[in-house]
């Protein structure tokens, strides 16, 4: 069994990012005892902040990354830091999720691949990634997505190609939108037969109210837990071998067919 914890964090515009570092480093310690701890996304400029995203980017060797390897080192266990405003030294602009190990090493990067562009300067922004991995985690071989990386159904079968069980989702995702959350998080378990750990923003940014409802929820799309819409830590305790079971039970990834022709049919004119 593993303990996990999902910190929702709220990022109000208003607060510096030195401090909201601080902030967010004692609701992490106050996670003490998960051996997983999951962070959202773009909690430290806030994802909403695209005014000031050029001020805000810094390295992956950076102040943020830095913080949370201390972090992950204290607590001894697996931070997942959700995603970082990360510049290259080429000064293209990511949106980067890192996962830090017990011992305080980055053991694994994802670049967001699906940025966003409806009523959202990120598509503008950022540049996207172009591949998604697996690492071995307190939860067995885990990937990662972000946000509205949940609409694109075939990231998360390349994540299944990869081997991966398990997924942590960080997320701005609003709360106008909230059922979709839900809906995605859900199906994208079933349909991949993994666990997914979501962990979302809360708060008003730049006059967006972010969603919450942070979820664990289990290959058979059963939630587990789910958090509210204010800053909270939501713990549960997960049964890895969930996956391993539910795969053998229920063989739907064996059934896949691998390969599928596709037929299409001009009618003839006059027809």
């Amino acid at each position: 069994m593993t303990r996990v914890a999902l910190v929702q964090v709220e990022s109000p515009g208003t607060e510096p990012p030195a401090r909201r570092r601080e902030r967010v480093g004692r609701m992490v310690a106050d996670a003490r005892g998960a051996e997983l701890v999951l962070l959202p996304e773009l909690w430290l400029p806030g994802y909403f902040a695209f005014d000031r995203y050029a001020e805000l980017a810094e390295p992956l060797d950076g102040d943020t990354v830095a913080a949370g390897r201390e972090w992950a080192r204290d607590l001894g266990c697996f931070l997942h830091l959700g995603t970082v405003l990360e510049r290259t030294p080429e000064g293209r602009l990511h949106n980067t999720a890192v996962l830090i190990d017990p011992a305080g090493t980055v053991v694994h990067t994802y670049r967001k691949i699906h940025v966003f562009g409806y009523r959202s300067r990120e598509a503008d922004l950022l540049t996207p990634g172009d591949t998604v991995g697996t690492v071995a985690s307190p939860l067995g071989t885990m990937g990662a997505t972000t946000c509205y990386d949940l609409r694109f159904p075939e990231i998360w079968r390349a994540l299944v190609d990869a081997g991966a069980e398990a997924a942590a989702v960080p997320a701005a995702w609003p709360a106008r939108r909230r059922g979709h959350w839900r809906l995605f998080t859900e199906a994208r378990a079933v349909e991949q037969q993994m666990l997914i750990l979501a962990c979302n923003a809360v708060g008003v940014q730049e006059d967006v109210p972010l969603g919450g409802a942070s979820r664990v929820v289990d290959p058979w799309g059963t939630v587990l837990a789910e958090a509210g819409d204010a800053e909270e830590i939501l713990r549960w305790v997960v049964d890895p071998d969930v996956v391993k079971r539910t795969r053998e039970e229920f063989p739907v990834l064996r059934d896949r067919r691998a390969s599928v022709r596709v037929q299409a049919e001009v009618a003839e004119a006059g027809r």
